[in-house]
């Protein structure tokens, strides 16, 4: 593909030529158009370090000169750079001047076309002048102005330059996440133990945020030490004064017991005492459900949220435990607004095999969501992972499949399987995570210590929109829209 985006008959991408300082001619021209989108927009930002929210915030830009988000005028001028380096004079020209004059703004969607034209030859330095020109898809003058450059003297055909596909990491959907609680109460919430900055942090920036009113739970003399030592107020937030780690875990879950807390988040101490405490029979708060957890992923290269499940809580989850496994996953992923979530059942393989217990385990859990077992979602597998995210893949492999390539949910064979995945995406493939855990009379925030402030912000919102659903279905409803 050449700098027009042009391929040749073969669909392959067609050369580049140059036009040498003896071939040019008074009065030649030459051009490229593109139209300005937002990743365009975003890239300059980033390369040329003009964040001005004049590119980027319709609201700001309301009030300036030009009511309505605008592209970096450099952009434009980028262009005109463009045509001079690839078609005239193309490769090997030296850039040696240039002198613009903005006319009006470019907007979203415009169509710019930038055209050089040669005013001047000198022949001592081998120097062209070309008179620039930038209009839009009105034929409005965007931009005028002069270039001059070092022509090159040597002819030049090649193939073109493939460049990089880019792929922009957004966290717009952890974003709109967080905005569907906006109208939601701060969710009373038990936090087990904060006894380190980092869970400490995490729960007064997420009541900061308006998603918790959290109830800080353990020695109370160690997190007002913590809290003054890191600037962070507390003062407003009840205090609930016990002794040790164990301790605070069965007073967290007590709150959450006796109805003063709708969610119990995790602080310091480890995840297998708390839980130990969340499923205590006589004290806990277990339900008929299997408790099991659920990693909400927004992958950058995946058009919709992402469930995992269990990645965290059942370590080899038998037949029946993924029933409610898979139940939990959908439950919430109604809650977060998918109408029917499509699950997709993994495996090494996508064919029945006998000697792979996981795969008949896919099949008879599809049979259970055919005779109502499993209520509210579609069901597939097994599923190989490329099967259930590539409709492609699973189109090239003869697989006809509801699921792939749609696939909302993914369960996972067991918690080694998940918790690599899970951790997979998020250091390699730069996906934002939540984390909760469900089944239980309220949900659980399960927060790491490797958690950044997006990811803990996450979590207590995926809880804040379970309790709402929980707490009525008008409230409910508003969550889901």
């Amino acid at each position: 593909m050449n700098a027009n985006g042009e391929l040749d008959g073969n669909g392959q991408a067609a050369p580049i030529e140059n036009v040498t300082f003896d071939e040019i001619q008074i009065g030649q021209t030459a051009s490229l158009a593109r139209t300005l989108t937002v990743m365009d927009v975003e890239l300059f930002a980033t390369v040329s370090g003009n964040i001005d929210p004049v590119h980027f915030d319709a609201k700001f830009a309301a009030d300036c000169r030009f009511p309505k988000v605008i592209g970096h005028g450099m952009w434009s001028g980028a262009l005109i750079s463009g045509v001079l380096g690839t078609q005239l004079p193309g490769a090997g020209t030296i850039y040696a001047g240039q002198d613009l004059r903005f006319k009006r703004p470019v907007g979203l969607g415009d169509v710019v076309t930038a055209t050089v034209t040669v005013r001047e030859k000198r022949a001592d330095k081998n120097i062209v002048v070309f008179d620039c020109l930038c209009t839009n898809q009105d034929g409005e003058v965007v931009v005028t102005g002069t270039a001059e450059v070092v022509a090159p003297t040597k002819k030049v055909r090649r193939a073109a330059q493939e460049l990089p596909r880019i792929q922009m990491i957004r966290h717009d959907k952890h974003d709109a996440l967080l905005h569907k609680c906006d109208e939601l109460p701060p969710v009373p919430t038990a936090v087990a133990h904060p006894c380190d900055e980092s869970s400490l942090r995490g729960a007064v920036e997420a009541a900061e945020a308006g998603l918790i009113d959290p109830i800080l739970v353990g020695p109370a003399a160690k997190i007002r030490a913590l809290a003054a030592n890191h600037g962070l107020d507390i003062a407003r937030y009840r205090l609930v004064d016990v002794e040790h780690s164990h301790a605070a875990a069965a007073a967290a879950v007590a709150l959450a017991r006796n109805g003063e807390a709708e969610a119990v988040m995790k602080g310091s101490l480890h995840t297998d005492e708390l839980m130990a405490e969340v499923v205590r029979k006589e004290t806990g708060l277990r339900t008929a459900r299997r408790i099991s957890h659920v990693f909400v992923m927004n992958v950058p290269t995946y058009p919709r949220a992402l469930l995992i499940t269990d990645a965290a809580i059942n370590i080899y989850p038998t037949l029946e435990d993924k029933a409610h496994i898979v139940q939990n996953a959908i439950d919430l992923a109604k809650v977060l607004g998918v109408e029917t979530p499509r699950v997709a059942i993994l495996s090494a393989v996508e064919t029945l095999n006998p000697k792979i217990a996981t795969t008949l385990e896919a099949a008879a859990l599809c049979k259970m969501a055919d005779r109502g077992q499993i209520k509210g979602g579609i069901l597939d597998g097994p599923l190989a992972f490329d099967n259930a995210i590539s409709a492609e893949a699973a189109r090239i492999k003869g697989i006809n499949s509801p699921v792939s390539g749609q696939a909302d949910i993914l369960l996972v064979p067991d918690l080694e399987a998940g918790n690599m995945l899970a951790k997979q995406l998020s250091f390699l493939a730069n996906a934002d995570a939540a984390g909760i855990v469900l089944g239980a009379r309220v949900p659980v925030i399960l927060t790491s210590r490797a958690d950044n402030v997006r990811t803990r912000l996450a979590s207590c919102a995926v809880a804040s929109l379970v309790a709402a659903s929980r707490r009525r279905p008008a409230v409910a409803a508003l969550a889901a829209e």
